[in-house]
């Protein structure tokens, strides 16, 4: 008997998380871990699995929710649910959730210049993690 699994995540969401965000769908986004209203409602569900914040880096906590938000977004414009375009806007949430999080302003501008010039491979439908298979 085989097993399938994507590799490449360390962390795994325990809730739900719901977080209003300033993207409006034309129609409801879905998928077996992610949900965005038309409203700007991003339900990113309990199972969820992320590699937390990227580059060279320190996955502290005042990083984890804004990557936690970024990492779905991204996925979101991977899969084709959400426009290119949308990635400026997830750029700049994370940049102010990790503000919000106690994130030092120093800190928090770098994050944003890294996600600004390198996030945009990440953007690719072939980023998306494949499935693997074992044995």
């Amino acid at each position: 008997m085989r097993i399938f699994y994507k590799a490449g995540y360390k962390y795994q969401l325990h809730q739900d998380y719901t977080q209003a965000i300033p993207v409006s769908p034309d129609a409801p986004v879905s998928t077996p871990y992610l949900a965005l209203t038309t409203a700007g409602i991003l339900l990113i569900k309990a199972g969820y699995a992320w590699d937390g914040p990227s580059g060279p880096t320190v996955d502290s906590k005042n990083f984890m929710r804004g990557s936690l938000v970024h990492d779905a977004l991204y996925q979101l414009i991977r899969l084709g649910r959400l426009p290119f375009e949308t990635k400026q806007v997830a750029d700049e949430l994370l940049h102010s959730m990790c503000l919000e999080d106690g994130m030092s302003r120093l800190r928090a501008s770098w994050v944003l210049l890294g996600v600004r010039l390198g996030g945009g491979a990440s953007l690719l439908p072939e980023a998306e993690p494949e499935v693997l298979s074992a044995p």
